[in-house]
């Protein structure tokens, strides 16, 4: 078993004896949606490490929209509960990257890619996002990462 999936397992049951609602309700999202993934597709397989990362990012991804949906909404309550499961998973995710260390990891995805002579442009940001996204590996929200290259591709 992955030992992210094992380790939430056993913080939901310590949350549950504790008595902590709001982490034991953000941690039973978070393994019915690894379990899904599990059971997904043809065959049920065991998920790695990396697989139960990318996950928990979709999962952090869906509370931080639905609190803003909620906040625009003006139903405060709902919101602060979505930004405290929020916080509860994102405590599971590596240390993300500040813009200084996206920008760096962006950096090497182009020079890596003009390696083969002309400069890369922005006909060529698929490719420099999947160099971009293999370097930076989670640490950092999609969109985030495609602001960064555009940017870079622009200068």
């Amino acid at each position: 078993m992955a030992q992210l999936k094992a380790r939430l397992q056993s913080d939901l049951t310590g949350a549950m004896k504790n008595r902590e609602s709001v982490t034991a309700g953000a941690l039973r999202m978070a393994l019915t949606a690894v379990t899904n993934e599990e059971v997904s597709g043809k065959t049920a397989r065991e998920l790695t490490d990396d697989e139960v990362l990318k996950v928990l990012g979709r999962e952090v991804k869906k509370r931080r929209e639905a609190a803003e949906a909620f906040a625009n909404a003006g139903r405060d309550e709902k919101a602060e509960l979505e930004r405290q499961e929020l916080a509860i998973l994102e405590a599971y995710l590596p240390k993300q990257l500040d813009d200084a260390e996206l920008a760096a990891l962006v950096d090497e995805a182009v020079a890596e890619l003009a390696q083969g002579g002309e400069q890369p442009g922005l006909k060529q940001m698929g490719l420099v996002m999947k160099a971009a996204n293999a370097k930076v590996a989670g640490r950092a929200e999609g969109g985030r990462v495609a602001a960064a290259v555009k940017a870079r591709l622009n200068a």
